[in-house]
């Protein structure tokens, strides 16, 4: 490891680079999670929803092309370390999803938006990030634990792959690759999104960056002289971790998912600035703020419960391709479609169950 920088500041510098990307994804390739869940529930338009698929498909070859090689253990990371709840990965995605419609963006999205002058989404960013840790760490900690070991599933295996591979005798790495092969093949058999070059090219991009991520944090993790996690972009701790840095470095120092944060707010400005987007904007309805401050603060909750958010759990985790990822995001994308329904048409038992 270089003497002249820390294992801290060359963590940091690696998602600033990658962070960098996805701000400039979300800013000129309009990269959205919920924007495409609205898109494909209310204009039957599934480009961006590709997109997403096609990010998820490119980093897995990626990650389990570094696997293969030996440039990453899935082991190491917090997917596999960590106990794994079904229960609390349906609740907090539906939390997530949820409170994302009602916010009008995840963490994710908000950072960017903020990005470009939004200073609604600034209260976003700073409620998801207060109420992440209040769950993680803060006083409802104690109840997360409990609940955690509860309902933690008492299995070893922690992805689809890993499972194939004992049925099977075939390595998981092969079984990653096949997946992740066939998954991008889905997204681009689609003639209207094989058209369309721009969204092919930022889809691709983003599941590139994820696949930076993972070389990056491993190899300061292998190579550094402390003890680091490996991990990839994700919005819903480092969030926090951001303010704790920025309010005293003692508190929280440099680490990767700080500098994700950061390279998606220069990306996104610089983005904002390219498309001639940028401006400041503030909330002048204050039941437009309470709505997106409760927002924000489910996905907070949602996120701390199910272990991460669209790009944690939506991507990061997807690329490992973990029993987890697919059963949260498909309730984030219930609780995106129940909150999306009730700000458009009404919620209502009649409109619910006509």
């Amino acid at each position: 490891m270089l003497n002249i920088i820390s294992d801290a500041a060359i963590l940091a510098l690696i998602g600033l680079g990658g962070g960098v990307v996805l701000g400039l994804a979300a800013r000129l390739g309009r990269f959205c999670t919920l924007g495409a869940i609205e898109d494909y529930l209310y204009q039957g338009d599934a480009i961006r929803l590709r997109m997403w698929g096609l990010a998820i498909g490119i980093a897995g070859l990626g990650s389990f092309g570094l696997v293969g090689i030996g440039a990453l253990d899935p082991a190491q990371t917090i997917y596999h370390l960590a106990p794994w709840s079904l229960v609390f990965g349906i609740l907090g995605g539906l939390l997530f999803g949820y409170g994302m419609a009602l916010a009008g963006n995840c963490g994710f999205g908000a950072l960017a938006r903020f990005g470009g002058g939004d200073l609604r989404s600034f209260v976003i960013v700073v409620m998801m990030g207060i109420s992440t840790f209040f769950m993680l760490s803060g006083p409802l900690a104690h109840y997360r634990l409990a609940g955690l070991e509860l309902t933690e599933m008492p299995t070893q295996i922690r992805s689809y792959p890993q499972f194939l591979s004992t049925v099977t005798g075939v390595s998981t790495v092969v079984w990653g690759l096949l997946i992740s092969a066939a998954l991008t093949a889905w997204m681009l058999s689609s003639r209207d999104f094989a058209r369309n070059p721009k969204a092919v090219i930022w889809g691709a991009l983003v599941g590139l960056v994820i696949v930076s991520g993972w070389a990056g944090t491993q190899w300061v993790a292998d190579t550094g002289f402390g003890v680091h996690p490996v991990n990839s972009h994700t919005f819903t701790s480092p969030l926090g971790e951001s303010l704790l840095f920025l309010m005293t470095s003692s508190g929280g120092g440099l680490s990767f998912g700080v500098g994700s944060v950061g390279g998606v707010l220069i990306g996104a400005f610089v983005g904002s600035l390219i498309k001639g987007h940028f401006r400041w904007e503030a909330c002048e309805d204050p039941r437009e703020l309470k709505r997106q401050v409760l927002g924000a603060i489910l996905m907070g909750f949602g996120a701390a419960l199910a272990m991460g958010c669209t790009i944690g759990q939506g991507i990061s985790a997807f690329s490992l391709l973990t029993l987890n990822a697919p059963i949260v995001f498909a309730s984030i994308f219930a609780g995106a479609a129940l909150g999306l329904r009730q700000l458009i048409a009404g919620l209502s038992l009649r409109r619910l169950y006509p």
